[in-house]
């Protein structure tokens, strides 16, 4: 006969292997999302020295030039506040 601290006792290891299932799979969710995060972030941190380079051609551009310069530098641009964002929701 099952009496009240039996039921206590089963009902808290089943809560227990409950929340240690769940945070075992959190843990690799979290794990692999800092992966995913990290190579985000070198693909910006790349982006990011290629926007430099164009800033420094923009100011030594002609005025002919300045137009191709500035709109690849405002793709870049586009690209670097989008993989913000991507890294942002891993959060």
């Amino acid at each position: 006969m099952n009496t009240f601290r039996d039921t206590v006792r089963d009902d808290t290891k089943k809560m227990f292997r409950e929340l240690k299932q769940k945070r075992d799979e959190l843990a690799v969710q979290v794990h692999l999302a800092k992966l995913e995060a990290g190579d985000e972030w070198q693909e910006i941190e790349k982006k990011f020295e290629r926007l430099e380079l164009k800033m420094k051609e923009l100011s030594h551009a002609t005025a002919e030039s300045s137009k191709d310069i500035g709109i690849t530098a405002k793709q870049i641009g586009k690209d670097i506040r989008d993989g913000f964002k991507k890294i942002v929701k891993h959060f």
